[in-house]
């Protein structure tokens, strides 16, 4: 779902492609999230981790970008796992996703929206270009901080350069806009706080 919103959202079917990713992502949580939640129910589901990890990394994705599209903001980790708790039996313990699995979805996210902000410029949204560079720039800043304290963080690891990479297409983007216009914005390494990375505080380096 994540490439196909992107193709297709524009500032003139925002409202309708929207409704239709909402309709599609809570179709994924009922049939597909909903079996795995009912599936590991009553099982040391941390051990199991690696064998749904890369499905709950896509699922991350599409609601992050989903939200982020919508409303601006980033969808936060305890917001994911407060609506899968309605899909849990009372009786055992609730399936809540891995803070690991989070983060990966989150760079896996940076990629998407860089494609959205390379088509927002396209189109003549510089500003909408640029709030993009801002959210993914703080992504990548935090997980700059916060990758190489984490435990099995080698995914993360390898997918950093790949987010760093969707950053520079982003920022030397809208850099050429500006040369042939006004101001560039700053580069990688702003200390704005705007988007508190899972709702944590900021971090000194």
């Amino acid at each position: 779902m994540p490439s196909t919103l992107m193709t297709s959202i524009s500032k003139h079917n925002k409202k309708e492609v929207l409704e239709k990713a909402e309709k599609d992502l809570a179709a994924v949580k009922d049939q597909h999230v909903s079996r795995l939640v009912q599936e590991l129910q009553g099982t040391d589901f941390w051990k199991l981790r690696r064998a749904y990890s890369p499905g709950v990394q896509e699922y991350i994705e599409a609601a992050t970008l989903c939200n982020f599209c919508k409303t601006g903001t980033l969808l936060i980790l305890d917001e994911i796992n407060a609506s899968l708790l309605p899909l849990s039996d009372p009786s055992h313990e609730p399936l809540q996703i891995n803070i690991l699995d989070y983060l990966l979805g989150l760079a896996d996210l940076t990629g998407e929206l860089m494609r959205l902000a390379i088509g927002r410029i396209s189109d003549g949204e510089l500003e909408y270009a640029e709030k993009i560079c801002k959210f993914v720039r703080e992504i990548y800043r935090k997980l700059t901080i916060l990758a190489p304290e984490m435990d099995e963080s080698s995914d993360m690891k390898m997918k950093m350069d790949t987010m760093l990479q969707s950053v520079m297409k982003i920022e030397n983007a809208c850099f050429s806009v500006h040369v042939r216009g006004s101001e560039y914005i700053p580069l990688v390494g702003s200390a704005d706080s705007s988007y508190s990375l899972i709702g944590l505080p900021d971090f000194e380096q």
